[in-house]
């Protein structure tokens, strides 16, 4: 059984030149940020377009990388810049003047890991549509938060703002899911941690 490589330790050889390294977190992260790109942008050969660029630059760019970072962060963080400069392009003539033109396209779609039960499918289906009826920016830093696992000032990284302002589109998103369903919202924050 190999021994699983961390994060940390990839970067460090990344940064020195090692190829393995950089096939390692390309191998590790490529589906990860391909669904979050997916998330992102409607046309997957672009965002497997993005990703790749993504992973371009950080070889190309590794001699000048951060010494230390949640690579997994930094990733996300980079996707979201590279998508954002694509939807950007593509609508020139819109005049796109912030990442706020991107909308999180994703559905939240958790039922199949719970549809083992009658009682908990109709709570999954509940969540799912809640959450789905969220703008954009709060489903996408719910999305970053539980599914992503990434934390508060990350997810800040990652969207372009402050720590507040993503703290407050998590808080915010929550809170109308709970006024929605203020009978099981300890259920809906397990249900969100568990199975998104």
């Amino acid at each position: 059984m190999a021994i699983k490589i961390s994060d940390e330790t990839l970067w460090k050889r990344l940064r020195e030149g090692d190829e393995l390294a950089f096939s390692t977190l390309f191998e590790r992260y490529f589906r990860s940020l391909v669904n979050y790109g997916n998330s992102l942008m409607s046309y997957s050969g672009k965002v497997q377009d993005c990703v790749q660029d993504v992973f371009v630059d950080l070889w190309i760019y590794r001699n000048s990388l951060q010494e230390s970072v949640v690579v997994k962060a930094y990733l996300i963080a980079s996707l979201r810049r590279r998508a954002f400069r694509m939807v950007e392009r593509d609508h020139i003539f819109n005049k796109a003047t912030s990442d706020e033109k991107l909308d999180f396209l994703i559905d939240f779609s958790i039922e199949d890991k719970l549809i083992h039960e009658e009682f908990t499918a109709t709570k999954v289906k509940r969540l799912n549509e809640l959450l789905n009826q969220l703008p954009s920016r709060q489903k996408e830093a719910i999305y970053l938060r539980y599914h992503q696992g990434l934390n508060v000032e990350q997810i800040a990284e990652t969207m372009n703002i402050n720590y507040q302002s993503a703290n407050n589109l998590i808080y915010r998103g929550l809170q109308q899911i709970r006024s929605a369903w203020p009978e099981d919202f300890a259920l809906v924050l397990l249900m969100i941690s568990e199975y998104l």
